[in-house]
Formats: C-alpha cells, sequence, structure tokens
C-alpha cells in the first residue's frame, strides 16, 4: 500500500457536492493514423494494454475506522475497464459549443470513491462526421486531483501516447497490492505519533518564513498578499454546475511576443489572462482600480523530496489588470513574476506540504459546508487560478490516433470560481477554461478574446521602440 500525503488527501477532505476536486484533459485526436481504422472495441482494448503497464489507473482508496492517518492506496484486486471507460455521441451539429457542453456536464460529476478514482468519456460525432469513416474524436479525462497534481496528470497521459501510432505496448507493471484494516489503522498510528516533532520544525520554518515575508514587503520585493484580491462575479461560492470553453494559439505567436519584449513565455500567457479579463470586467463596467491576483501552482517535484503524488507550491502574482496599455502590462507582470518566484523560493518550497499533512477530514468537511453557505461578501484570497504546463513539442499518438490538442481543465473552489490552464503541445498552446455559469456564463466570450489578446501584442511596441 502507499499512504497518501497531507496534500493529497487535503484533495478528498475539501471535495463536496458543489465542489468536486478532479481535473481533467479534453483531448482531440485524428483517428486516420490508428492501424486498422478507428473502432471504440479497438480504442478500448489498446488502452487496456496500456493500464497493464501503469499501476496508478489500477489504485483505488483504502481506509480502516481505527486509521488516525490519511487513506492508502491500494490495487484494486476487481478493476473493471468498462466502469471507466465509456463512449458517448455528441448532439449535432458537433462543434465546439455542443463539445464543451457535453463535457461541463461530465465535469461536473465527482467520481466513484469505490474504483480508482478517474474516467475516460470517448465523444464521437465531431464536426458531424462518423468516427468509423476517419471522423475526429475527443477524449475528456478526468482524475481526482488526490491522485494527480499538473505535471504528474501530464506524465501520465504521456504514458498513454507513443511517438509512433503502431508503437507496441510496454511490459506490465505490478501494483501496489493490497491492505488488512489492522495494517492501515497499525501505521496510521505510527504516522499521526510522529506529528508532533514534525509540527515543531514546521512553526520553525513558518516562522522563518514571515521573518522574511516582511523584510521583502519593506524592500518592494514581496509577491502579491493573499486576501489582497479585489471582489469580482467570479469570486463566490460555486454551484454544483460547470461551463467549459478552450482555445487554441500558435506558440510561435507567443514566442515573437516572448522575444520582443525580453520576457518569458509564462509571462506572456500571464498577460493574455489578464487582457482578457480586463476586456471582460470593463465591457460590464466592473473593472476593479486594484490588479486582480492570480493564484499560480508552481511544480517543486525537483526539490521537494517529499512522499506523495501532489508535489506542488503556488505563489500570488499580480495581473496588472488596472494598466491599459497591453505592452506596459506585460512588463509589469513579468517584474511581479519575477518578484513572486523569487519570494516563493525563499520560503521554503514545501510549507504547503507540511502544513498539509495535519490536514483533517472532518475539521475541512465541515469548513467546506460553512463555508459554501456563507455569502462571500469578503476581500478573496485570489482572483483567479492560472497554471502552464509544458508539455512535447513532438507530436504524439494517444492510443495510436494522432493528439491534435489538449485542452487542460483545472478545478474551481468556493471563492474562486475560475480557473485558466494552458499547457504547450508540438507548437501549439492550449487553453482551457472552466468555471461556475452562474458566475461566469457567457464563458466562450474568454476564449475567443484570447485570439484578440495576442493579437494586441502582436501590435505592440515595447518601450523605447
Amino acid at each position: 500500500m502507499e499512504r497518501l500525503s497531507g496534500l493529497d488527501a487535503s484533495f478528498l477532505y475539501l471535495e463536496t457536492f458543489t465542489q468536486p476536486l478532479h481535473v481533467c484533459s479534453l483531448l482531440e485526436l485524428d483517428t486516420s493514423t490508428m492501424p486498422g481504422g478507428y473502432t471504440f472495441d479497438r480504442l478500448r482494448d489498446a488502452l487496456g494494454m496500456r493500464i497493464k503497464a501503469i499501476p496508478q489507473f489500477r489504485e483505488k482508496l483504502a481506509d480502516s475506522r481505527l486509521n488516525l492517518d490519511h487513506p492508502v492506496w491500494v490495487e484494486d484486486s476487481a478493476f473493471d475497464l468498462d466502469h471507466h471507460l465509456h463512449c458517448i455521441g455528441v448532439p449535432a451539429p458537433g462543434g465546439r459549443p455542443e463539445v464543451a457542453e457535453i463535457c461541463a456536464q461530465i465535469a461536473a460529476v465527482p467520481l466513484d470513491r469505490d474504483h480508482p478514482l478517474w474516467e475516460m468519456w470517448v465523444i464521437e460525432g465531431l464536426a458531424g462526421m462518423p468516427a468509423s469513416a476517419g471522423g475526429p474524436v475527443a477524449v475528456l479525462t478526468k482524475v481526482h486531483h488526490a491522485a494527480v497534481d499538473g505535471v504528474m496528470g501530464a506524465d501520465l497521459l504521456s504514458q498513454l501516447c507513443s511517438t509512433e501510432p503502431d508503437a507496441p505496448p510496454p511490459d506490465a507493471v505490478a501494483g501496489p497490492g493490497g491492505a488488512h484494516w489492522l495494517q492501515i489503522a497499525a501505521s496510521g498510528l505510527v504516522g499521526f505519533a510522529a506529528r508532533s516533532w514534525r509540527l515543531v520544525n514546521v512553526v520553525s520554518l513558518t516562522g522563518a518564513s514571515l521573518v522574511e515575508t516582511a523584510r521583502r514587503a519593506r524592500s518592494g520585493r514581496s509577491m502579491a498578499r493573499p486576501f489582497a484580491a479585489p471582489p469580482t462575479a467570479f469570486n463566490a461560492a460555486v454551484t454544483a454546475q460547470r461551463n467549459i470553453a478552450y482555445t487554441q494559439l500558435e506558440l510561435s505567436d507567443i514566442k515573437k511576443v516572448k522575444d520582443r519584449f525580453g520576457v518569458k513565455v509564462n509571462d506572456v500567457v500571464m498577460a493574455l489572462c489578464a487582457g482578457v479579463l480586463r476586456r471582460w470586467l470593463s465591457d460590464r463596467g466592473e473593472l476593479p482600480s486594484k490588479p486582480l491576483v492570480a493564484m499560480v501552482p508552481v511544480s517543486v517535484r525537483d526539490t521537494s523530496g517529499r512522499p506523495g503524488h501532489n508535489q506542488v507550491s503556488g505563489m500570488f502574482s499580480r495581473l496588472e489588470t488596472h494598466i491599459s496599455d497591453p505592452g506596459r502590462r506585460l512588463q509589469a507582470i513579468a517584474q511581479a513574476n519575477s518578484r513572486a518566484k523569487d519570494h516563493s523560493s525563499a520560503i521554503g518550497a514545501t510549507l504547503l506540504q507540511d502544513w498539509a499533512q495535519f490536514a483533517d477530514s472532518t475539521l475541512f468537511g465541515t469548513a467546506m459546508r460553512l463555508f459554501a453557505k456563507t455569502p462571500l461578501t469578503h476581500t478573496p484570497v485570489h482572483n483567479v487560478i492560472v497554471s502552464n504546463v509544458a508539455g512535447p513539442q513532438v507530436t504524439l499518438y494517444f492510443l495510436g490516433a494522432r493528439l491534435t490538442a489538449i485542452y487542460p481543465l483545472g478545478p474551481i473552489f468556493h471563492g474562486c470560481g475560475l480557473n485558466i490552464t494552458v499547457m504547450s503541445l508540438n507548437g501549439k498552446l492550449d487553453l482551457g477554461i472552466i468555471s461556475c455559469p452562474k458566475l461566469l456564463p457567457d464563458l466562450a466570450v474568454l476564449a475567443d478574446d484570447f485570439t484578440v489578446e495576442l493579437q494586441e501584442l502582436l501590435a505592440a511596441s515595447p518601450p523605447g521602440t
């Protein structure tokens, strides 16, 4: 068995019916490359062979009433692929609005915790073309955040892919095995007992981080403060419904802007998000005078050394939405990101993971239920989640079908009902946007505006030119 880390388990404890905490990806596939042609059964057989080599797809949760620590992952001895893989048809005419609508309905439903925490939905009938005749197919994947962070999710997805359409499946890999309830409880007692001395270390590290933060704040070198974000329409309690939008940009255009302004790709991505949100709020007469604040997940997988599937920290970065000029806004965002990254690395990359070890299911669950019922009129912690996952810059084949796009879709939370996640793939930048229709009913407008904002940045000139 493998015990969940506190950060892994916190995504279970924070989950409610209106706040399901899985991550999704919408894949677009060119089925004409599949050896023998596409059929759902052929794709199902290929997936079954791949899963034999990926134990994470066969792991489920296990717990004991006497367990004082977090749950564990064990092998599902009764694993049934048909419980996880489904095939549906998109309503006519099978365009982007119809695909987004059906994906939103799927994304709104929590995963069944009695089984491995993932699902895959094959969507046929795109653009009114039958998949059996070589038409495109979409696949929506759902994996619980307790099982993956952004980097691990991309890695699992890559294991279902190959660089050749007819690549043989890898050899089977054994899973974690099972666990008796007494074994779970006994090892949990050991972990629980060790928390007291761990707390001393975490408190000490937190104290040092607070001192460092205060020092940086005095000298103007700190990241944006939590609870410093202005309230917006999408910073409220979310409902059980979801809506989705997505779009694709040329990575070469992003890099042109990056080179022209001497910034990073992620700075350009953040500037695009800032411009889109500024435009949306301004059109409704709701643009705050204070800049919006984004929470940006940061992978610490290379430096953490901690157990668990989620190896992530986060930083708060100003989106500088109060600046009207797109070029000046981009440069201000680049400076804000630089300060935020420097500050984040200085206060300890594992602080979030360390505190999460003390997460409690009863406390977290009760807090989330109360939070969902409380009117959110206070200043939000942050306005939006913006995540950027680097993908491979080669042609990939998903179970034999050429992968033409991956639109990542992260979770939303009470108080932060908007998540924008981007992933690069073979010369493209794929953007996935997810929200709640009560908060952002016209989400497709945001997706369309990314192209507009990119054109404005391409037309902008750096100061002094």
